[in-house]
This record gives structure tokens, C-alpha cells and sequence, in this order.
């Protein structure tokens, strides 16, 4: 497995400390209007450091590297205004190559991270937008650089640079049905609240494969899902934030890609526990009310604070296969499903189906009593942990033939389906159903049948709650 700690030491582009409330990604509430204007002046500060890091962060070990050296810039478009775009495709085919696109401006909220205002390039009304061999940066607030708005509209950008520097400026972005196909990109955001990889209000489909993702700011995660996600082949690394935030009814799938996440700092008071994935629902509208979806084939997720999973106020489906994971944390557990400060208070759990398969992982796993869990070990899966050691949550756990299960702590199933063999006890005891499970006997149960969280919309005053 690749660990990629000499990456995130090797860039030293500066993030903004402060936050502005950004919709749909991350907003923080109790931000006064000076706070924003600091932390805009600070993430423009940063700009002139950005090739520099860059080039850095290229040298180091990595799977995908892009420099400014590796491409030729024929022209230069550049656009200063607020709420404007330097590119903009509305309902045409147009391509360009061997370009550097330049935004400078500022935008509000909604009208940019919902519609695509002020986005550096930016394709709507059906549009089909081919960008390739290009630079996009971006400097402004609420500056987007590559931006995909609305059914029918497909952006497709390869071979490219990206680079945000102020906040609410994600890299590549999806709203409102959108389609963005990205190829060998190397994407690098400082401020807060900007995901590499980001979508919002009425999500869309992203596309990646190859390249290099990286974020450093406030909740900023690599990928923010209110879409539907697929990465392939692809580094991805967060500095600060969680690796990815998947809300809502949407999904991430990572294939062959490597994720390297440490959330280190807090974005709202909602939650007080660090953590590599957050699956939620954040009942503010952005994202529609349903299964959530994380699912990994091969690579690596490698966490280095808190916990590795946690889910909370939403039902979803977590898939690994081949995948290794590593939590560097000691004290952080492998899935905490559990109430947070979205949703309403006592049905606000986490409902997870967690499937692994060819898996050789450890670390415990939290289910408080307002979550769910049905943990499923299939081909050849070797686990260590505790399951539900306070005996608080409903746990179902099923461990087909050639999988096994060692604890590491007592454990408390509501119900257990597995071949005689299966688990190794430890010294522990595994409670099923209130009754110790004998070692060496098969036993047979029933998984758990959820209800989706439901209500809890809005937050104080109307305003939607804040964001991870």
C-alpha cells in the first residue's frame, strides 16, 4: 500500500483559518462578514505561492505527476469580473487546447455553488465543452474553476492543471444533472469548503480516472458527493478535511485509487469526531433523502486521525473489496454509526450494510442506540475487532464460509449467521442475542430491516444546518 505522508508534508500553500458559509459544501455558522473578507485576503495572499507548491508536490512519490513544464500555453483567457466565467459554453460544442484560463471575482453563495456563477470554465444548457492541455486557476470567492450545470450538458477535461487558492473554490464541480468526465488532471485546493472533487444542489455525475486530487482547507474534502461519483486509477489526499463526504442520496465508487485522508480540523460543532469518510444526511435540501452509497475496489484508504467510517442519520451501503485499509489513529474505531447534531434527535443514527469482501482489516466498530448495522464477510475476508461492545445498537453479522472473525473485545450481535469455526473468541465473549455464543458452533439469524431517518429539515432560523 502507498502511503503518501511525504505528499502532504511537501506542499506548503497556506489555507484560510476562517470560513464563510458556503451553500451545499461545508458552511459554518456564526461567521461574521469581516471573517469572511480575512479569510478571502488571506487565501489571495497564497496565489503567488502556488507554482512553487505545485512543482513540489509533483516531485514527491505519487502515481500521477503534472507540472506547468509539461504543457504548452498558446493563449491566455482571463476574466476579473464578478460573477462572470472566462470560458462559457451555453448550449454549444466547443473545444480548446494549449490554454490557461485565469478568474479572478467574486460571487455570492447559492447563485455560484448551486448554478455555476462565477465559475472559471463553465458549460450549461446542454453544452458539450472539451478542455485539454490547459491551466485553470481561480483566486476569488466562490470561484469554481471547472463547472458542469444541468441535464444533458457534458464538460470533459484532460491532461490538465487546476489550482483554487480562496474559499467555496472546488475544483471540478457537478450541479443540477450535469456530466464532467476528467482525465490525468492534477487538482489542488487551499481555501475552506473546496472539494477537489465537489458537487451540490441536484448533483449529476462525475467521472475521473488517473490523476492527482488534493485539498487543504477547512472542510474541504477531497470529494464532496451530492452526485454520483466514480474514481479510477486516481491519489487522493486531504490535508485538513475528511477524505470524502458522501450526502444524501448519491455515491462515491472508488476503483484501483488510493486515499489518504487527515481530518484535522472541525468545521462545525455538529459532530465531535474526526474521521477519513462521512456518509450523513444534512436535511438542508441539498441532497435528496435516500441510501447513500461508498463503495471501493482495490487501492488503498489510509486514515491518519480519528476514525476510518462514520455514518450518521442516513441509511447506506459500504462495499470493500480487495481494498487495504489502515487506520494510523490507535484510538480511532473502523465504522462509527451513530447520532450526530443533524436530523432529529433519536432517529438520527447511522443504518449501515457494510460488505466486505476479500478484506484483511481490524479495528472496532460503534453502533449506538439509535443506529443499525448488517455486516456481511465474504471471500476469503479476515476481520479483528469488537462489534458493539456497549451493547447499545442492533447488529446483525453473517460470515460466509472462508471468512472468519477474531474479537478483540466482547461483542454484542442482535443476531449471527456463520459455519461452525468461523470465529475466534480471543478469551472474549460474544453475546448473541443476550445468550454467550458457544466457540465452534454455526449458527443462524436474520438481518436487520431499516427505516430511513426522516424530518429534522433546516437549522436555526430557517438557514440550513452547517456542513462537516
Amino acid at each position: 500500500m502507498k502511503h503518501l505522508t511525504s505528499i502532504i508534508a511537501a506542499c506548503t500553500l497556506a489555507s484560510a483559518l476562517a470560513l464563510g458559509g458556503c451553500a451545499g459544501q461545508a458552511p459554518q455558522e456564526n461567521v461574521s462578514p469581516e471573517a469572511d473578507i480575512e479569510a478571502s485576503e488571506q487565501a489571495i495572499e497564497s496565489v503567488g505561492q502556488a507554482e512553487d507548491a505545485t512543482e513540489e508536490v509533483a516531485e514527491s512519490e505519487q502515481l500521477f505527476s503534472l507540472t506547468r513544464s509539461d504543457l504548452t500555453i498558446d493563449e491566455t483567457i482571463a476574466d476579473d469580473a464578478d460573477e462572470s466565467h472566462a470560458i462559457k459554453a451555453d448550449g454549444t460544442s466547443e473545444s480548446y487546447r494549449n490554454i490557461e484560463v485565469v478568474k479572478t471575482g467574486d460571487a455570492d453563495g447559492d447563485e455560484a455553488d448551486f448554478y455555476g456563477t462565477n465559475a472559471a470554465v463553465y458549460a450549461t444548457n446542454g453544452a458539450t465543452l472539451d478542455l485539454s492541455d490547459a491551466i485553470v486557476t481561480t483566486d476569488g470567492f466562490h470561484a469554481n474553476a471547472v463547472f458542469s450545470y444541468g441535464e444533458g450538458t457534458v464538460l470533459n477535461i484532460a491532461h490538465s492543471i487546476i489550482e483554487t487558492s480562496n474559499n467555496c473554490s472546488g475544483g471540478i464541480m457537478v450541479t443540477g444533472g450535469g456530466t464532467l468526465n476528467a482525465t490525468d488532471l492534477f487538482v489542488h485546493t487551499t481555501g475552506n469548503s473546496s472539494a477537489a472533487i465537489r458537487s451540490d444542489r441536484g448533483g449529476g455525475i462525475e467521472n475521473v480516472t488517473g490523476g492527482y486530487y488534493q485539498t487543504d482547507g477547512k472542510g474541504s474534502p477531497v470529494i464532496y458527493s451530492t452526485a454520483d461519483v466514480t474514481v479510477k486509477d486516481a491519489t487522493l489526499v486531504s490535508t485538513s478535511s475528511q477524505g470524502v463526504v458522501v450526502e444524501g442520496k448519491n455515491s462515491v465508487m472508488l476503483i484501483n485509487s488510493d486515499l489518504t485522508a487527515s481530518n484535522t480540523s472541525k468545521n462545525s460543532d455538529k459532530s465531535s469526531w474526526y474521521q477519513a469518510v462521512m456518509i450523513y444526511q444534512s436535511m438542508s435540501g441539498d441532497a435528496a433523502e435516500g441510501e447513500a452509497f461508498f463503495t471501493m475496489d482495490g487501492g488503498s484508504l489510509t486514515n491518519q486521525n480519528g476514525d476510518v467510517f462514520f455514518v450518521n442519520n442516513t441509511v447506506c451501503t459500504i462495499s470493500l473489496d480487495g481494498a487495504a485499509i489502515v487506520n494510523e489513529d490507535a484510538s480511532g474505531v473502523f465504522l462509527r454509526a451513530a447520532a450526530a447534531g443533524w436530523g432529529t434527535e433519536g432517529s438520527n443514527g447511522g443504518h449501515v450494510t457494510l460488505n466486505l469482501a476479500d478484506e484483511q482489516l481490524s479495528g472496532d466498530i460503534v453502533v449506538d442506540s439509535v443506529s443499525e448495522l448488517n455486516m456481511y464477510l465474504s471471500d476469503g475476508t479476515a476481520y479483528e475487532g469488537a462489534v458493539n461492545s456497549a451493547d447499545e445498537g442492533a447488529v446483525y453479522v453473517e460470515i460466509e464460509s472462508g471468512s472468519t472473525w477474531k474479537l478483540t473485545g466482547d461483542s454484542y450481535v442482535t443476531a449471527l449467521t456463520c459455519d461452525a469455526g468461523a470465529i475466534d473468541l480471543n478469551g472474549y465473549t460474544l453475546y448473541v442475542d443476550g445468550v454467550a455464543y458457544t466457540a465452534g458452533s454455526a449458527s443462524t439469524g436474520s438481518a436487520i430491516e431499516f427505516t430511513l431517518p426522516t424530518g429534522g429539515h433546516g437549522g436555526p432560523g430557517g438557514e440550513p444546518p452547517a456542513k462537516p
